[in-house]
């Protein structure tokens, strides 16, 4: 099989400040989507809440992820360059305590929140892709579910109330892929499963309200770890595209340079989650899964490059069909017995 071509270039697009005045939080922006979805947010003239826990501030100490450079500060300073304003505050998510100090320090300065994204996540470092759930480290998966899954949920738990009354919101779950298939790694596949069920479960319960919840994922990520694992920057990395064995990939991971070929930055699902914020029609999505190349044909936004790859395409065209979360997959969901038993809970 040939290398995988290159997505065709469409015109580039200026950012408009669709989003000028809107308050977001970007929980997990240090790196990464997080970091991604923060710039487009500014690029879009929000107020951006960039945390997390590698801060400059620790500077003296054992860095939270380390090996990682990135800090939350210099997020906020990328937010700040593209358009809006960023500020970083220091959190560590799966600490109630550090998230009620946050929303109230929002409440205090904005009086309330328009945007969520979910995005802490952490657990590369954590998950042992091929092996079985019994011989992986106990430990680190349990680890991981704890800082990709109840950090959502405490994050989720406080900054919400800041969103009621606001005439329109959104929450964004971050996850890997927009199918229920298995992921290779058992805690791997229920972090992300799980906020695919979270999205779902939070719009059911806001679904009175002028709040949409969804989730959300990018394609092959070129994130700051992937091109270094390649060996490349974002200025050079179609490079990857002359190295042999174009369709080789590791034991233990998906990094083929042919499939790297249809990458994306981060800004690509950053630019998704503001056209969705953006959308005066969006409470019709409310509750999905969705995907950074199907809502870039949708809403025709472009990458940094101006080009739309797509992710979807190129593995069914390479490793064979498989089934999306769609229109068919959600009915199973709605109606539950339970919002028939009890239709006035929410």
């Amino acid at each position: 099989m040939g290398m995988a071509a290159v997505p065709t270039k469409v015109p580039k697009q200026v950012p408009k400040k669709v989003l000028q005045g809107k308050i977001a939080l970007v929980a997990g922006a240090t790196r990464g989507a997080g970091r991604g979805i923060a710039i487009a947010l500014g690029e879009a003239g929000a107020t951006v809440y960039c945390t997390g826990r590698s801060s400059r501030m620790r500077t003296q100490r054992r860095p939270p992820t380390p090996g990682r450079p990135e800090t939350i500060e210099e997020t906020a300073e990328l937010v700040t360059a593209a358009g809006g304003r960023g500020i970083a505050v220091r959190v560590d998510h799966t600490e109630p305590a550090d998230v009620k100090k946050l929303v109230a320090t929002i409440k205090r300065r904005h009086k309330g929140l328009d945007i969520l994204v979910n995005d802490v996540w952490g657990g590369d470092a954590l998950t042992e892709f091929g092996k079985a759930f019994w011989t992986v480290n106990l430990d680190n998966g349990l680890r991981m579910l704890k800082q990709a899954i109840h950090s959502h949920i405490i994050t989720s738990h406080y900054a919400v109330p800041l969103m009621l009354g606001r005439g329109k919101g959104i929450i964004f779950e971050i996850t890997d892929g927009d199918a229920f298939y298995y992921r290779g790694n058992i805690f791997y596949d229920l972090v992300k499963i799980s906020v695919i069920r979270l999205a779902f479960a939070m719009a059911r319960e806001l679904r009175k309200r002028d709040i949409v919840s969804v989730a959300l994922t990018p394609g092959f990520l070129r994130s700051e770890r992937v091109l270094e694992h390649f060996g490349v920057s974002e200025s050079n990395w179609k490079d990857v595209g002359k190295k042999k064995d174009p369709n080789l990939n590791s034991k233990n991971q998906n990094d083929s340079p042919h499939d790297f070929m249809v990458s994306e930055s981060p800004r690509y699902v950053g630019r998704a989650v503001v056209a969705l914020a953006a959308d005066p029609e969006v409470k019709k999505k409310s509750g999905r899964v969705f995907s950074s190349w199907a809502l870039a044909q949708e809403y025709g936004f472009t990458d940094l490059d101006g080009t739309r790859p797509h992710w979807g395409n190129h593995a069914r065209k390479k490793y064979g069909k498989y089934k999306i979360c769609d229109e068919r997959f959600y009915s199973y969901w709605v109606p539950g017995l339970v919002e028939l038993i009890f239709p006035d809970w929410f």
